[in-house]
């Protein structure tokens, strides 16, 4: 054949190849994580609350609740609509969470209300009242089960640490209350939920680790015993279902590269470590690319993570849901932009209503379409 006839036909052969390419479609959901930061209503509950009441210090008021309700729908109505314009995050877990009713009044707000999303969430032990809860589009998603597991940490698990690093005690509103009785820490339990993902099962954990309050290093094991419940969860449904497919996602108060997460949870940084049963962490990578969702005297780190099982990133046809890529969501107008804490997360403060001190989360999931 002459070499003319041979060109024809490679770019005969190419021009095929391309238009099947392109004629490719596929389905698409985001699934998001947002720390709400004290989403309180204006009620006085059983909880820990005076200070987030109309005459308590943050002067609580309805108005500003409302607002705050609407800044957080304007987030979750937005993220993941760079690649899934249509649509805002078919699953979205939240944190910082005071009730069922501040979840109600949320998903209600005008830029959510048509999204019809369902809600998934227990009361947990911590003294604030600060859950975690799953939100659902009831078009996509059918949950079958759910429970709210507890972690058990106890005061003498706490690190022995030095004077040195005593002085580095981080301040936070989040410290645990401990049981006088029996010595237990109560912290937030984590959710598990299982359900069908457009006729595909899967499975959520939702989490609040335990905070740095008292520091990193000695409040470090309580974290550490959260990433191993974590891992225990995700090994028994791997022993029911060995191709589980499972997302566990949170405020982990670690980052990806602590031991909490590499040797509790046992998470992977790059897809080509990942084994059967192991589990990979996009965001340990953005990390070392210089990403955050939030900053502690000037240092950044990506506490909020996002993590995905094996069966989510096998080299395979993508005909059933598959993990794309990951992304923080850290539009200008989620940014301070001036004062001590320019570039920091716009949270709420006396004078302004903001966001939260942290920079939600999301991955998409990808099927192509027959």
């Amino acid at each position: 054949m002459k070499i003319k006839n041979l060109i024809a036909v490679f770019f005969a052969f190419f021009a095929i190849y391309t238009a099947n390419s392109q004629a490719k479609k596929y389905s698409i959901h985001t699934v998001a994580f947002y720390n709400f930061e004290n989403l309180f209503d204006t009620i006085n509950g059983p909880n820990v609350d005076e200070e987030w009441l109309p005459n308590g210090v943050q002067n609580w008021t309805s108005k500003k609740y409302h607002q705050k309700l609407h800044n957080l729908s304007k987030v979750l109505s937005e993220i993941g609509t760079s690649e899934n314009p249509n649509n805002s995050p078919t699953l979205i877990g939240g944190a910082e969470i005071e009730n069922r009713g501040v979840l109600e009044d949320l998903i209600k707000e005008p830029l959510l209300i048509n999204r019809d999303y369902g809600i998934i969430h227990f009361d947990s032990p911590d003294k604030r009242g600060i859950d975690v809860a799953l939100l659902y589009q009831k078009k996509h998603f059918k949950p079958t089960s759910y429970s709210n597991i507890p972690l058990l940490i106890y005061k003498n698990q706490e690190a022995k640490v030095s004077k040195k690093d005593k002085e580095k005690e981080e301040t936070t509103d989040d410290v645990a209350q401990t049981n006088q009785e029996n010595d237990r820490v109560y912290t937030r339990d984590q959710l598990l939920v299982t359900g069908y993902l457009d006729g595909e099962e899967i499975h959520i954990i939702v989490n609040h680790w335990p905070s740095r309050s008292g520091g990193e290093k000695k409040s470090s094991p309580f974290r550490e015993a959260a990433g191993k419940l974590n891992r225990k969860i995700m090994d028994s449904l791997f022993a029911i279902n060995p191709n589980a497919k499972i997302i566990t996602m949170g405020d982990l108060n670690d980052g990806s590269y602590n031991k909490s997460v590499k040797e509790g949870i046992k998470a992977k940084r790059k897809k080509e470590e990942v084994k059967q049963f192991d589990i990979y962490n996009p965001f340990e990578e953005m990390f070392y690319k210089g990403n955050s969702t939030l900053f502690y005297r000037d240092a950044g780190d990506i506490f909020d993570q996002i993590m995905v099982s094996e069966p989510f990133i096998r080299k395979e046809e993508y005909t059933s849901y598959h993990y794309w890529k990951a992304g923080i969501f850290n539009k200008p107008y989620l940014i301070q932009t001036t004062g001590q804490y320019k570039g920091y997360p716009l949270r709420h403060s006396m004078t302004e209503i903001g966001y939260s001190d942290h920079f939600p989360v999301y991955i998409y999931l990808i099927k192509e379409m027959k």
